[in-house]
């Protein structure tokens, strides 16, 4: 019987030290709204600009030929 009080009290001993305990805190994160502003306007009328420059020379050789 003192064996297995003995071993009972060893075991207890070995699972308490194989217990871990991890406190983790967080603090609370703050989010701060971003302001992104993206012109692509500039680079589509470019586009644009050449696309139509193309069709209004057309025209203007079709008006000077009248």
């Amino acid at each position: 019987m003192k064996r297995l009080a003995i071993g009972v009290v060893l075991l207890g001993v070995v699972m308490a030290g194989c217990s871990t305990r991890h406190a983790v805190e967080v603090a609370p994160v703050e989010v701060k709204p971003i302001h992104i502003t993206i012109d692509v306007n500039v680079r589509v009328q470019k586009d644009l600009d050449s696309f139509f420059g193309d069709i209004d020379e057309a025209q203007q050789e079709l008006k000077e030929k009248q």
